[in-house]
């Protein structure tokens, strides 16, 4: 099987993942995985991807620390460092969950608004609201057609810094 056909594989599961299930979704990415070399990091990723769209979070946490550890890299790379952020927050760690969105933020692959979207929810569950909605309406304003200076300049002057949040 080609690159480009194991991806197809993986993606028509995904796309069929609502009708099938969480188990079942989980049972087709494993046995996709495992036809891949054991150093490859996207049987982990996408493995972990399953476990975690299965509310499965320390599973999937522990997948795609493996599919990083293996070299994941490019634009996967950033989405494993999204979705192990998210996973991590929803373990109650939301520190973490800022640092690797920061690691994330800073790769080229960068993910923009996704990243803000999770970031603010981590800064909610630090008790930063504030810095949450000033973030998430700096980053609605640079889709605005009118009123971008406006909210920007609104969204700036709510944001302060974690102290006044």
């Amino acid at each position: 099987m080609t690159a480009a056909d194991w991806q197809d594989a993986v993606d028509a599961v995904w796309a069929d993942a609502e009708r099938l299930g969480d188990d079942e979704v989980i049972r087709r990415i494993d046995a996709l995985a495992a036809a891949l070399p054991a150093d490859d990091p996207r049987g982990p990723f996408e493995a972990a991807g399953a476990r975690d769209a299965a509310g499965r979070a320390a599973d999937a946490e522990r997948g795609y620390r493996v599919a990083l550890q293996l070299g994941l890299a490019g634009r996967r790379r950033v989405e494993a460092l999204v979705q192990l952020a998210s996973t991590v927050r929803t373990l109650g760690r939301p520190e973490e969950s800022l640092r690797l969105l920061d690691e994330a933020g800073s790769d080229p692959y960068d993910l923009g608004d996704a990243i803000t979207g999770f970031r603010a929810l981590a800064l909610v569950d630090l008790g930063q609201e504030r810095r949450a909605a000033s973030e998430l309406a700096t980053a609605l304003a640079a889709h605005l057609p009118q009123y971008r200076h406006s909210l920007a300049a609104y969204a700036a002057a709510i944001g302060g810094d974690a102290s006044s949040a």
